[in-house]
């Protein structure tokens, strides 16, 4: 909108939760030139209504209000696939641009959703969709368009950073897990974020903007960082580590390699400079080397920074950036060094055992360690592995189970070399 422009823009936000909530609140209080909150959406509404929004704001729960009034702009604040979905595709096709914080619906529907909005002549934003308030979806659209990028890895979801983070501390997981929820930094069901769900549909976001190649989410493998101990991080800390959730991608022929799972990272990997809420991302590329974004990625407020952002950039007349993407086949068959954390009932022979089983698939052993301390009827040690295919070693885990001195299921985290980083 130009400043001789006098008719604001109407906005409605679908979805009155933490970050609809949050992006209602920044216009409210800083009430940018040019926007006009109209419409709010939510599911029984009355008990959503707060009196720090202006009277003039229709509040509703029928989405046709919303979607059938001349309203410019729609917030998608709701979430999920359905019926979040059908909302942004009924509102693109009445002409309505969209910012949107989706990343299930943006990785899984992203494509089709950006040719509808150009075919209708609107905008589809979602730079709030990773990162929160870290600007890299528009950094990597605008700021490192003219690179190849080659590379993309990092810390993308901040609920598991918050509580890694803690454990590193010495904390426990549940309670941990526990504050995170009461500080709304996790959901009530709280899969999403520990599985390594919400951070797989970020990275499949980013790849298809930074690498131009677009995957298949489920191809995607990832681990949840539930089975991470307090043992683990002391192990960590023996070897200048520590554990984070990570997020890769990178080219590698005609197909991209790519996980998202706790992995070990050194402490003189910015990476293991990343607490609490924060996220951060690696870019590597071809001309422009290594660029870092880093910010706060968990929480209402940040994110609706990124919303207010998207919305502001639309109402100042920005276009949505076309960097076309290709169909990428994707392996989790990353060439690194393994921790595997065992625990065992001792008894003479389970080295050999398992020394055997990783030889038969030409894995060669680097280093074993184990702390004093514990009973030989509950035995944790650690077997770090040379760097090897991920799917070899998983061959050979897969004879190691079937041990009888086995009292858990190992823990297999991958090592983030420094020269995988470079």
């Amino acid at each position: 909108m130009s400043d001789a422009q006098a008719t604001p823009v109407k906005v409605a936000i679908l979805g009155f939760g933490t970050v609809g909530s949050s992006v209602a609140r920044i216009l409210s209080d800083s009430k940018p030139q040019g926007v006009e909150l109209t419409h709010i959406f939510n599911r029984s509404v009355a008990r959503k209504k707060v009196d720090w929004v202006s009277a003039g704001v229709v509040w509703t729960e029928k989405i046709d209000d919303v979607l059938a009034s001349p309203v410019d702009v729609v917030l998608e604040l709701a979430g999920g696939l359905d019926p979040a979905g059908e909302w942004v595709r009924r509102a693109l096709e009445a002409g309505k641009s969209v910012v949107t914080a989706n990343k299930k619906l943006i990785a899984e529907h992203g494509i089709a959703l950006d040719k509808l909005a150009r075919s209708k002549g609107c905008n589809l934003f979602y730079g709030a969709a990773v990162a929160g308030g870290v600007p890299v979806i528009p950094g990597l659209q605008q700021g490192l368009a003219g690179d190849q990028i080659l590379r993309i890895e990092g810390i993308l979801n901040g609920t598991c950073n918050f509580i890694l983070s803690k454990m590193e501390d010495g904390a426990e997981l549940a309670p941990v897990l526990k504050e995170a929820q009461s500080l709304g930094y996790a959901e009530a069901d709280p899969t999403e974020d520990v599985g390594g769900f919400d951070a797989r549909a970020k990275l499949v976001i980013l790849s298809r903007i930074a690498l131009r190649a677009d995957l298949t989410t489920n191809e995607v493998p990832c681990k949840s960082i539930t089975e991470i101990a307090a043992v683990d991080f002391a192990y960590a800390r023996e070897m200048g580590c520590t554990i984070r959730q990570i997020s890769r991608a990178e080219l590698h022929g005609s197909e991209v390699l790519a996980t998202v799972g706790p992995m070990l990272v050194p402490q003189a990997s910015p990476l293991a400079w990343s607490r609490g809420t924060e996220n951060m991302v690696l870019v590597g590329g071809t001309y422009g080397g290594d660029v870092v974004f880093s910010g706060h990625g968990a929480g209402g407020h940040p994110t609706a920074v990124a919303v207010v952002s998207d919305l502001l950039a639309i109402v100042h007349g920005s276009k949505t950036i076309d960097l076309p993407s290709k169909k990428a086949g994707v392996s989790g068959d990353f060439l690194l060094r393994h921790y595997i954390r065992f625990i065992v009932k001792d008894r003479p022979g389970i080295i050999a055992q398992i020394a055997g089983a990783l030889a038969e698939q030409e894995i060669n052993i680097h280093a074993i360690l184990q702390k004093p301390g514990h009973t030989k009827a509950n035995l944790p040690f650690v077997v770090i592995v040379e760097p090897c295919p991920s799917s070899a070693l998983k061959r050979a885990l897969e004879k190691i189970a079937t041990l009888d001195c086995l009292l858990e299921p190992t823990l297999d985290l991958q090592i983030l070399e420094p020269e995988a980083e470079a």
